[in-house]
C-alpha cells in the first residue's frame, strides 16, 4: 500500500461534506475557488475521492489556523511542489544508485579482463622488459 489516499471518485457531495465535517455549500465554494476539483459523473454529479476528502480536511485545518483562501491556495501549491520535488529526488537517487552499480560492475569486469597483464611491484625491485623480438642467440 502506498500510504496515499485513493483517487477513485466514490462520494457524492453530501457524504464528502459529512466526512470532512463541512457544509456541502462550503465544498462548492472551495471548488469555485479551485481549491478542490471533484470529478463529475455521467449525470454531472460531483464525485469526491478519499484524496479529495483528505484535501478538504487539510483546507479546514489551515482555515482553522486563521489562514484566508489566498494563503490556503499558496500553502497547497507549495505542498504540491514539495511533493513533486521529493518524488523527483527519489527518482534521481534511484537512478544514481543504478548508475553506480553499473559502473562498479563495469570496473570489476575491466579488472577481470586485465588479470595477468598488471603486476604489482613493491619495494626495491627492478623491472626489466623482455622483448623476444630483439633476442639474439649466441
Amino acid at each position: 500500500m502506498s500510504g496515499r489516499p485513493d483517487t477513485r471518485p466514490v462520494y457524492m457531495i453530501g457524504i464528502a461534506a459529512e466526512l470532512a465535517g463541512m457544509h456541502p455549500q462550503t465544498l462548492r465554494v472551495y471548488e469555485r475557488r479551485g481549491l478542490v476539483n471533484p470529478r463529475r459523473s455521467a449525470r454531472n454529479t460531483r464525485m469526491y475521492s478519499d484524496a479529495d476528502v483528505a484535501l478538504l480536511l487539510r483546507i479546514q485545518e489551515l482555515s482553522e489556523e486563521g489562514m484566508n483562501h489566498a494563503g490556503i491556495e499558496r500553502v497547497l501549491s507549495m505542498e504540491a511542489e514539495i511533493a513533486r520535488l521529493e518524488a523527483r529526488a527519489a527518482e534521481l537517487e534511484a537512478e544514481a544508485a543504478r548508475t553506480a552499480a553499473e559502473a562498479k560492475a563495469a570496473l570489476r569486469e575491466q579488472y577481470r579482463s586485465l588479470r595477468g597483464e598488471i603486476v604489482h611491484v613493491s619495494g626495491e625491485t627492478s623491472l626489466v622488459v623482455y622483448d623476444q623480438r630483439r633476442r639474439t642467440d649466441h
